[in-house]
């Protein structure tokens, strides 16, 4: 396996420290746009950490529909981001992160074809006694390994269809045979992600600017 980076498996301890020093871009832009906020989920395996995902349900009103996410949704009236990735996830997924461990948040993401600004906060669950319970905006609910997540033989570009578009974008092909490939701001996030654990294989790991979200 080509794993794109050397050294030890990141801990939880290890991204909260990383999130504590990065320095985080709100991605402020000209025009109006909905703000969202998402949940990435990890958690600790022996030698390796896992990140939850989901599988959006088929739905014709939404843009996502039966793409690859992470739990999430709009930012209510009232609400901070942080406090909207919480409610969105427990209402998703049944995972309560207030009684989780925060670890952080990274850099907004802004949508290039949707008006949407994306933030993102980052949590770690213990590995007994968490299983998440799908809400009907969810078709299924899944763990990728951050081993298989970071082997660049996984690294690929790929031909997706949205709103009625086919477009070639870069993807992460995800070990789980069934699923579509994961591409997009979610996509985006989790190369931010990789980005932030391993600063000496940017070369590697690039962050691509390239999006249609």
């Amino acid at each position: 396996m080509n794993t794109g980076h050397s050294g030890h498996q990141p801990t939880l301890g290890d991204i909260a420290a990383l999130l504590g020093r990065h320095t985080i871009q709100k991605q402020y832009v000209a025009g109006r746009r909905t703000r969202a906020a998402v949940a990435m989920i990890l958690r600790e395996l022996p030698g390796d950490l896992e990140i939850l995902f989901i599988e959006r349900a088929t739905h014709s009103l939404d843009p996502w529909s039966g793409h690859l996410a992470f739990p999430g949704g709009k930012v209510e009236a009232g609400e901070q981001a942080r406090q909207a990735a919480e409610r969105e996830t427990r209402e998703e997924v049944g995972l309560d992160l207030d009684r989780e461990r925060y670890l952080g948040r990274m850099s907004d993401i802004v949508g290039a074809n949707l008006p949407v600004r994306v933030s993102c906060f980052a949590y770690g669950i213990s590995t007994q006694g968490v299983e998440p319970i799908v809400n009907d905006e969810v078709h299924d609910v899944f763990w990728v390994r951050l081993s298989e997540i970071c082997n660049t033989e996984r690294h690929r570009t790929a031909t997706v269809g949205f709103s009625g578009r086919s477009l070639e974008v870069p993807a992460i092909i995800l070990p789980q045979p069934d699923k579509p490939v994961l591409w997009g701001i979610t996509y985006r996030l989790v190369m931010q992600f990789l980005n932030i654990l391993y600063p000496d294989g940017r070369r590697r790991l690039h962050l691509w600017e390239a999006d249609v979200h």
